[in-house]
């Protein structure tokens, strides 16, 4: 089992050092580049000169929505409905489609005021249009701050329309502020296309339009994956050892063609932010899972570190291409719950450009094992050089060790 202790991975980040909001233009940012022990940094717009034109990039295009909900009791009490995994539908686009009622495993806010009453929602604009669609929610089931809540509404709008009107979006907690209207455009990646996170897979953010072109036309190939990031992301790990931390199921999906390129076409290979990075590591364990049992399986916590892997990584992809031809299928479409330690075993990803994470966070952990331990040199030099921390601060290029 791991033995790994989180304070370990604590430093000291001062609340100024957090970017509350973003910078006016997204590739501004600066950025710090890692390459086997040299550090040196330059601006995000730079980032086209620094990639090999022989390179793949996964981006991860997964659409954060507006999934925070504020309903008032009857006796003024407010209460806060977090929409984080789909139950009724169970699918993604099948939930954002509903047209009547749907029901969502939440976090609810203030969850000791709800006694089980049909809420209805605080339209606190009075707006008609909001007002027609006479949101309720009805409370199915409560563990803590966790339940299974059914919500309702008029007018045969798709529930996307019900939260892009009713939402709020869910900007991470450590801002200390609410939702704003900048917040709506610069929390959301420019290539965002598939309804689903609660969190931005925020390494993205930089990106333009500008900045993609001068890629492509430097020659990097562009490859797309989804991953539905997880409230989860937010949380911290509050277990002394890691090994007592449990990670959240996301679920991703990967193209069928994309699988067929990494086979065929093993270029140095470039994750765009940790998401990526988990989707992509987590594709070898499915394809074990393909060839030990016949088809893919969700990726567990601890699989990585439980035995020994004989199989080759094209092994394993060319099971997963097998089985996707022998179902019909174009994606694969399963979950994980990888957890990314030193000591992890990386086989996909070479480069990963990320941003600077929180202190005695899971995804610390992912950024040591990326670079062999010596995370905290990267993270004591972008502290004493004036970077931006966390999900609107500044990015990184690393090398893996």
């Amino acid at each position: 089992m791991i033995d790994i202790r989180i304070q370990d991975f604590n430093y000291d980040l001062p609340d100024e050092r957090i970017a509350k909001y973003p910078l006016a233009q997204r590739d501004a940012s600066k950025l710090l580049r890692y390459d086997h022990g040299q550090i040196d940094e330059f601006i995000f717009r730079d980032l086209p000169e620094l990639i090999p034109g022989d390179s793949i990039m996964v981006f991860n295009d997964t659409k954060v929505v507006p999934a925070r909900l504020f309903f008032r009791r009857d006796t003024g009490a407010m209460i806060e409905i977090f929409c984080l995994e789909p139950v009724q539908p169970v699918e993604y686009n099948l939930i954002f489609a509903a047209r009547e009622q749907c029901t969502w495993k939440c976090v609810i806010g203030n969850a000791k005021r709800w006694k089980g009453d049909i809420l209805h929602f605080a339209n606190t604009g009075a707006d008609p249009e909001v007002a027609a669609l006479d949101l309720t929610a009805e409370l199915l089931s409560r563990e803590g701050q966790t339940g299974f809540v059914t919500l309702r509404w008029k007018g045969g709008e798709p529930f996307s329309n019900v939260l892009d009107r009713c939402g709020k979006v869910p900007i991470p907690p450590y801002l200390n502020r609410d939702t704003e209207a900048v917040d709506l455009e610069r929390y959301q990646t420019t290539y965002a296309r598939i309804r689903g996170s609660v969190a931005a897979p925020t390494a993205g953010l930089h990106f333009t339009p500008e900045v993609l072109e001068r890629l492509r036309a430097k020659g990097v190939d562009m490859e797309r994956v989804c991953l539905h990031v997880g409230a989860g992301t937010f949380l911290p790990v509050k277990s002394e050892n890691v090994a007592d931390h449990p990670m959240h199921r996301e679920p991703f999906t990967v193209r069928r063609s994309f699988l067929e390129t990494l086979l065929n076409d093993r270029k140095t290979l470039v994750a765009v932010g940790t998401t990526s990075v988990r989707t992509l590591e987590s594709l070898y364990y499915a394809g074990v899972s393909c060839i030990e049992k016949g088809k893919p399986e969700d990726v567990g916590q601890w699989v990585p570190y439980t035995r020994d892997y004989v199989y080759s990584t094209e092994e394993s992809l060319q099971a997963l291409v097998d089985y996707l031809d022998a179902a019909g299928k174009d994606e694969l479409k399963i979950g994980t719950r990888i957890i990314i330690v030193p000591g992890f075993h990386f086989r996909l990803v070479d480069r990963l450009v990320t941003n600077f994470h929180q202190p005695e966070s899971t995804l610390l952990l992912l950024i040591s094992a990326f670079v062999d331990g010596d995370w905290r040199s990267i993270y004591d030099y972008a502290l004493g050089h004036g970077f931006r921390f966390l999900s609107y601060g500044d990015s990184s290029l690393l090398q893996r060790v």
